[in-house]
């Protein structure tokens, strides 16, 4: 089926940053989700670009109110081992025509990734009104999203890649972006020495940035 639009936008809806997560370490997966969702932010990006990144989504899936959902999504393959591992939704850096193919025959929810008119326009003829711009800032960040605005009215984006604070503030006030991605909220120093606190009081401060 094509993408379930109310399903991926009451997901992304929740709160104004998805944390991009690569972690490999097992153990820090829970108290990681506990941190970020404590900080109000509930809808984690886990992706699958570490050896034990779907055992790292099983335990974040057990953590109450976290909404855990796989990212770097090539094929069908991930698409299920995503479903297995309990994940509400996919993300993808791209959106192949045989990624949309396989993705008809999944339960849950893909974001696929876009950088191009042409290519936000080819998604959207196979039914998917919700994109991740990526790179958002390699291919000139927001300006270039407030210049869809106009000719994609009907599309509504997730900019990813490169975003900091105050960027991600600037994409936030355009009418056409919903959330953004990132990762600057896990610090690689705070994951290195556990300091969930810091995370949490990060994710406070970026669950604050919608303008």
């Amino acid at each position: 089926m094509p993408q379930d639009a109310n399903a991926i936008r009451s997901i992304l809806s929740l709160a104004p940053v998805v944390p991009v997560i690569i972690l490999d370490d097992v153990a820090q997966a829970r108290p990681l989700a506990e941190a970020l969702v404590a900080g109000g932010l509930p809808v984690l990006e886990v992706t699958l670009r570490t050896p034990n990144a779907l055992k790292v989504m099983e335990e974040m899936a057990k953590v109450t109110g976290a909404i855990v959902g796989s990212g770097t999504v090539r094929n069908a393959a991930h698409m299920k081992s995503s479903v297995d591992a309990g994940c509400r939704f996919m993300v993808s850096p791209g959106a192949s025509p045989r990624l949309l193919d396989a993705a008809e025959d999944v339960a849950i929810p893909l974001l696929p990734g876009i950088g191009t008119p042409t290519e936000a326009m080819t998604a959207a003829e196979r039914g998917y009104s919700f994109l991740k711009f990526f790179p958002a800032e390699a291919l000139g960040g927001a300006p270039v999203l407030k210049a869809f605005a106009s000719p994609l009215p009907d599309i509504t984006f997730c900019p990813t890649g490169g975003i900091d604070p105050a960027k991600a503030k600037t994409y936030l006030a355009l009418p056409n972006v919903i959330c953004v991605g990132g990762s600057w909220i896990m610090p690689a120093d705070a994951l290195a020495s556990g300091d969930f606190a810091r995370i949490e009081a990060l994710a406070k401060e970026a669950s604050a940035l919608r303008g």
